[in-house]
């Protein structure tokens, strides 16, 4: 990441830090449950495949849950899930929205669950927020012998050309070092046990969805970054990227495509 303070901007951070980054999803739960992606089919089954064992019937447990968007599709799966989130926002727009599916406060550093009661742990866009020194202990705690660890991710397809340059634009923003940037999913990956536990298999996964523009944008400004940073300036940088887009998708409707990056631990 690099440093260099913005001449016109001078007395704000270059990125803000995890911490208020991640508790600012609490006050936008509802854009971010409306306008992010959810995740395709083939996931799934690729958890099933990769954990040797069906959904259907699983306990599982989706970490990081958020406002459900992942729980609701393993419940849909046939899935005995229970979910865990931390924030009280996100809570609170998940059981708004899955009033029947359980979830308990708590976070993937010390899970509130017995030892040995899960099958099937599941982190959507959430493994990155945890202390792997203290999650990873803590997954093997809470799974069964032979249960499985699946984290995800939903990264852009970058070797796409308008994806690629608004990857770019996002990252000036930012001041962020862009090659890091498009790294990141790979060392997401790589680094998902650094002690060496686990034996992760990995999967990835093309997919897209058509959207409206305004769902498009609405979707980047749910981004943690985005929602602390002024509103000014963040109101600025999606209007300019709304004149960029339509120069792409002129009828308005935006075609996201999506690398799901999959990897997929079990427990001796």
């Amino acid at each position: 990441m690099t440093t260099t303070p913005d001449p016109t901007h001078p007395s704000e951070p270059a990125y803000p830090s995890a911490a208020l980054r991640a508790h600012s999803f609490n006050g936008a739960a509802a854009q971010y449950a409306d306008n992010r992606p959810s995740y395709p089919t083939p996931l799934f089954e690729a958890v099933e495949e990769l954990s040797g064992r069906p959904l259907k019937g699983a306990r599982a447990v989706d970490v990081g849950a958020g406002t459900g968007i992942s729980t609701a599709q393993l419940d849909t799966r046939g899935a005995k899930v229970l979910a865990v989130e931390p924030g009280t926002g996100m809570a609170a727009e998940f059981r708004r929205r899955n009033p029947h599916i359980p979830l308990v406060r708590g976070n993937g550093n010390e899970l509130p669950l017995r030892t040995g009661s899960a099958d099937l742990l599941t982190y959507a866009q959430a493994w990155h927020w945890t202390d792997t020194t203290r999650s990873v202990p803590e997954a093997i705690r809470v799974l069964r012998p032979g249960g499985a660890l699946a984290l995800w991710w939903n990264a852009d397809a970058l070797e796409l050309d308008w994806i690629s340059a608004q990857s770019d634009r996002i990252a000036r923003f930012f001041d962020l070092d862009m090659a890091a940037e498009k790294r990141k999913p790979a060392a997401r990956i790589e680094h998902a046990d650094p002690s060496g536990r686990l034996d992760f298999r990995l999967r990835e996964i093309r997919w897209s969805r058509r959207v409206p523009l305004d769902t498009h944008l609405a979707n980047i400004g749910s981004h943690s970054g985005f929602l602390v940073a002024p509103e000014a300036r963040r109101a600025a940088f999606l209007e300019t990227e709304r004149d960029q887009l339509l120069r792409i998708f002129p009828d308005g409707v935006v075609e996201e495509t999506y690398d799901v990056f999959l990897a997929l631990a079990t427990t001796p």
